[in-house]
């Protein structure tokens, strides 16, 4: 070793502190961006008088997140992980001051605007999980993964319960009370690229470069070349496969059970309960499913996971509009199943690809993620609009069962 590489124990500690940092910032990042979602749909019906236009905020959010997740890759691999992740959540703060200038003079093309660049934030917390693990161990990469992705959880859970004080805030500063969201996204976001200029030292991406004896000013690989590495290495496209179709499967059935629900007028308040829940099978289970990954392997986790999002489908499918607690259990297993879809195949990607092509691997999972979930949420309109719910769920279960099939047949190979 040389004489200018560190000690696995000096690694450690650095590793600790990068989780902490990074930890941190996606608290605040799911703070400022959770609350925007509710608040943006209503200041939309609120300037516009049209619930039809109230889900392009969200949709505005996902295709932002999609469009930066290249960009954010790209300066990864040419700067590390500060100058890339610092600038998604400042961007996301800008995007916040953006549509807080839009509610307030009712410019329903500049919430719009905001919320795409509100995108910016999400992507770079997407791409914080993967920072979670540049300096890892074989035996911890997926549980610190893991941990990154569950301190989401907080933010998520307290961001909309924040809009009535954000709104008696806005409204003590003579602004409307639907911008209070955006007052808070705008200091929480701020925060978090603050909190990752100055704190994360030494950068986890270019240290562990340098541990590994490459160049960090060597050229960046492109996407289309990303691909090819992709591609060409069957665990890596697994790892891909398994994060886009979970994504898919969550956001088709998820973005839907509100709308069937409504169908029969039930309360606010319960549809909301379904979504927390939903919430909380996401997040909450995290760490423990990082464990579960490290300890009986990748592949074995993306089959389990496939399988219960499978058993979501059907449980969610088979459920009536009304049907309240199954509805809630159905989406909940949908939340475990994207969950370890999500972390497994994260993992598989990050350590099957070689480290000059992981920050452009990365950026082309986010992409094809985030697209594919944009994708998918446009197609379950059409879909109900034409036919039912029940047969959403039924066709979500066409590339869940693929994803399955693909993960079986990789766990055969290994074992045989």
């Amino acid at each position: 070793m040389s004489s200018n590489h560190l000690g696995q124990e000096e690694i450690a500690v650095i590793q600790k502190k990068s989780l902490r940092i990074l930890s941190g910032a996606q608290t605040l990042s799911g703070l400022g961006v959770s609350g925007t979602f509710a608040a943006g749909s209503l200041l939309v019906v609120q300037i516009t008088g049209s619930d039809a236009l109230a889900g392009l905020v969200q949709t505005a959010t996902v295709v932002g997140a999609a469009l930066l997740a290249l960009p954010l890759a790209k300066w990864t691999a040419l700067g590390g992980r500060r100058r890339a992740l610092s600038t998604g959540y400042f961007v996301g703060g800008l995007g916040a001051t953006c549509a807080l200038i839009g509610g307030v003079n009712d410019l329903f093309f500049m919430i719009l605007i905001g919320a795409s660049m509100i995108g910016g934030a999400s992507a770079a917390g997407y791409q914080a999980r993967f920072g979670a693990i540049d300096l890892a161990t074989d035996e911890n990469r997926a549980r610190d993964l893991s941990l990154v992705v569950w301190a989401s959880t907080v933010g998520s859970v307290l961001g909309p319960n924040l809009m009535e004080p954000a709104g008696t805030l806005a409204q003590s500063l003579g602004f409307p009370r639907l911008v209070g969201s955006y007052i808070v996204s705008i200091f929480t976001l701020t925060f978090a690229a603050t909190l990752i200029l100055i704190f994360l030292k030494p950068d986890p991406y270019l240290l562990a470069r340098t541990e590994a004896d490459i160049n960090v000013t060597q050229k960046a690989v492109k996407t289309r070349a990303a691909f090819k590495i992709v591609r060409s290495e069957p665990k890596a496209l697994l790892g891909l496969t398994s994060v886009v179709i979970g994504h898919i499967a969550m956001v088709t059935i998820m973005v839907m059970t509100p709308v069937h629900m409504g169908h029969v007028d039930v309360a606010l308040r319960l549809i909301g309960l379904v979504i927390s829940v939903h919430v909380l099978g996401m997040y909450a289970f995290s760490p423990l499913i990082g464990k579960l990954t490290d300890r009986i392997g990748r592949e074995k986790t993306i089959i389990l996971g496939a399988l219960i999002l499978l058993l979501a489908a059907l449980v969610s499918g088979l459920a009536y509009a009304d049907a309240v607690f199954q509805l809630g259990i159905g989406l909940f297993l949908l939340g475990l199943g994207w969950s370890m879809t999500m972390i497994a195949g994260s993992t598989l990607l990050a350590e099957s690809v070689p480290l000059e092509g992981k920050a452009a691997s990365q950026g082309l999972s986010d992409l094809l993620m985030n697209g594919g979930g944009a994708l998918g949420g446009a197609i379950a309109g059409l879909i109900i609009a034409f036919s039912s719910y029940g047969w959403l769920c039924a066709l979500v279960t066409l590339p869940v069962a693929f994803l399955l099939f693909k993960a079986v047949g990789r766990a055969r190979l290994l074992n045989a």
